[in-house]
């Protein structure tokens, strides 16, 4: 039971990130699909600052850790901001072509650098077996995660960010109506940036919460398993509020859960299904979910319009 709670916390807290960097987005008004994307590249700037940090405080290494997976996941998704907003391309494209080029790039990336150390080293594996454990706090049988106790500050941090700010109203206006909030004078090109790289962050923090949940290094040619989109099912579940999110991602967080640790409860044992099975039970029920959710979704109005300036 200890260790089914363990990993629903760890998954949740991953699906909750990436989830709520998808919600500032769409409430700035630009569906973000690349999530999958900027998580692998959140996910390569942590791996590669425990590489290249190993032997540094416990400290330093959390705080320079957190600091690579935030810079990689705003930096890319900055790509689809300019796309989306100033050349008012279609998001959904976008988004979909961010996802196939992050995981071929850092696939890429890592098998040039490892061939460069040892020619011999081909893959596309980071390790970082000592460097992740500064991120687990031992308490008896339970083990702690630092992103699980991030991902609470970060929570109480988007509800006072989203309703109870001045910046949060107006992110949230220019997504419903964003012709109203720029006659108000509200910059909307720069509040849909203000949403994408605030996605991008939290979708990179995301990122390197997923690798170093369980294992000790990550081939990046795997990318994420799919957690991109299903961050976006646990979003829309949660009607792009974060309260909801939260309690979605907890949820999802469960049904993934059981593929780890399903053998220690001999009712599911006693089964006798496939352990793959565990592993679509999130997936199928997304799209139950998502069936069922989308027919009364109350998602911002101007979401995936592109903005012109120019049309009241």
């Amino acid at each position: 039971m200890t260790l089914l709670l363990q990993y629903t916390l760890i998954y949740a807290s991953v699906l909750f990130l990436v989830a709520l960097g998808g919600c500032f987005s769409e409430h700035s008004g630009v569906i973000n699909l690349g999530l999958e994307g900027i998580m692998v590249m959140g996910a390569l700037g942590g791996a590669l600052v425990m590489k290249y940090m190993s032997g540094s405080s416990d400290f330093t290494m959390i705080l320079m850790v957190v600091l690579g997976s935030v810079f990689f996941g705003v930096c890319y998704s900055l790509l689809l901001a300019v796309a989306a907003i100033n050349f008012q391309a279609d998001q959904t494209l976008v988004g979909t072509a961010m996802n196939m080029l992050a995981t071929a790039a850092a696939t890429v990336f890592v098998k040039a650098m490892n061939m460069r150390e040892n020619v011999n080293n081909v893959s596309s594996t980071i390790q970082y077996i000592n460097e992740k454990k500064v991120f687990s706090y031992s308490l008896g049988k339970f083990h702690l995660d630092f992103f699980m106790v991030l991902t609470v500050l970060v929570l109480i941090a988007s509800v006072i960010v989203l309703y109870r700010t001045r910046f949060g109203l107006r992110l949230m206006a220019c997504g419903e109506h964003p012709q109203a909030a720029d006659s108000v004078g509200i910059n909307v090109y720069k509040m849909r940036y203000a949403g994408v790289m605030i996605s991008g962050a939290l979708g990179g923090l995301g990122g390197i919460a997923y690798i170093t949940a369980g294992v000790s290094e990550w081939k990046f040619e795997n990318g994420v398993a799919g957690f991109g989109f299903l961050a976006l099912a646990v979003m829309i579940f949660g009607q792009w509020k974060p309260v909801n999110i939260a309690l979605a991602a907890l949820l999802f967080g469960l049904l993934r859960a059981l593929s780890n640790v399903y053998t220690g409860f001999s009712l599911l044992k006693d089964l006798n299904l496939p352990s793959t099975l565990y592993n679509m039970l999130p997936y199928i029920i997304s799209l139950l979910v998502l069936a069922i959710a989308s027919q009364n979704s109350r998602a911002p109005k101007a979401e995936g319009i592109p903005y012109d300036k120019g049309k009241r």
